[in-house]
Parts: structure tokens; C-alpha cells; sequence
């Protein structure tokens, strides 16, 4: 029967054996319920951005495959159909569009681990009593550019999208 009275010297319950002290010395002791608290609510930030990027990548996927139909729907037009032949010559803008999105779709992901990472790091280091601060923030950085360029490479094909050519049928 183990006591539940802690003995001050190694903060472990009094009658609690230890079978390898070499082995249970090598490890950390566990986080407390404070620092999980703590790095719980550290988490909670990246948390909401991952799900933000995540959100944004379902957006980046719907467009492409806007565009995947778009370009289907060009290829599939006859030579021989005079009234919709030139739109044919539109074929080329898809193809930038799709690029433009997948370079969108890629740094989005890209963020998208890093944030990942950035929760990680900071439950290992909480368990692991690792200074972690500068690791984070750097990977935190990391995923903000990354989201950027993600977006950058969006607005550049909605403005591509958005051109004259692709109003009509």
C-alpha cells in the first residue's frame, strides 16, 4: 500500500520504490498540472492559425479545381464549332492560374507544418523542461511568411482570374 504523505528530499510518495534509479534519473520529471496549463495556453494561438490555414488550403483546393474544370471544359471544344473555337486561345491562362495556386497551396502547407511543429516543440519542451522560446518564435515566423507568400500567390491569380477573358461562357 503506497502512502499518500511526499517525502520533501525527492518529491516522491513515501513507499514508492524505485526499481532503476540510473533509468529514473535519466528521464525528466513530468510537467506539472501549472505547466501543462501553460503551454496548453500557448498552444491555443497556433492552434487557431492552423485552423485558419487549413480553412484557406479547402478554399486554394475548391479554386483549383475550378480551374481544372475550366481548362477541361476548353479542351473538350471542337475545331470544327466556329462560335466557341476561340475561346481555345484562352488555354494558357489556366495553366498560370493552376500554378500560381498550387505555389499557394504548397506555402500553405508549409505553414501549416510549421505551426504543427510549433505545438509540438512546445508540449516536448514543457515535458522535456527545454527552453524553448526562441525555437518557437522562429518557427512561428516561418509559418506567418510562409502564409504570406501563400497569399500573395492567391490575390496574384484572383487578378489573373478576374480579367476580361473569363467572362464569358
Amino acid at each position: 500500500m503506497i502512502v499518500s504523505r511526499v517525502h520533501a528530499a525527492n518529491a516522491r510518495p513515501i513507499g514508492f520504490s524505485r526499481a532503476n534509479p540510473k533509468v529514473e534519473s535519466m528521464l525528466p520529471d513530468t510537467p506539472s498540472v501549472s505547466q501543462l496549463f501553460q503551454v496548453i495556453s500557448q498552444a491555443a494561438a497556433p492552434a487557431f492559425l492552423l485552423g485558419a490555414l487549413a480553412a484557406f488550403i479547402a478554399v486554394l483546393i475548391s479554386r483549383l479545381n475550378r480551374i481544372i474544370d475550366r481548362s477541361i471544359y476548353l479542351n473538350q471544344i471542337s475545331d470544327q464549332d466556329q462560335a466557341r473555337c476561340r475561346l481555345k486561345a484562352d488555354l494558357p491562362r489556366p495553366a498560370r492560374r493552376a500554378t500560381m495556386i498550387n505555389r499557394a497551396i504548397f506555402w500553405s502547407i508549409m505553414g501549416s507544418i510549421s505551426i504543427s511543429v510549433v505545438i509540438v516543440v512546445g508540449f516536448v519542451s514543457a515535458f522535456l523542461h527545454i527552453q524553448h522560446e526562441r525555437g518557437v518564435a522562429i518557427l512561428f515566423i516561418v509559418a506567418v511568411v510562409a502564409f504570406i507568400v501563400s497569399l500573395v500567390d492567391f490575390a496574384r491569380e484572383v487578378r489573373i482570374a478576374l480579367s476580361e477573358f473569363d467572362h464569358y461562357g
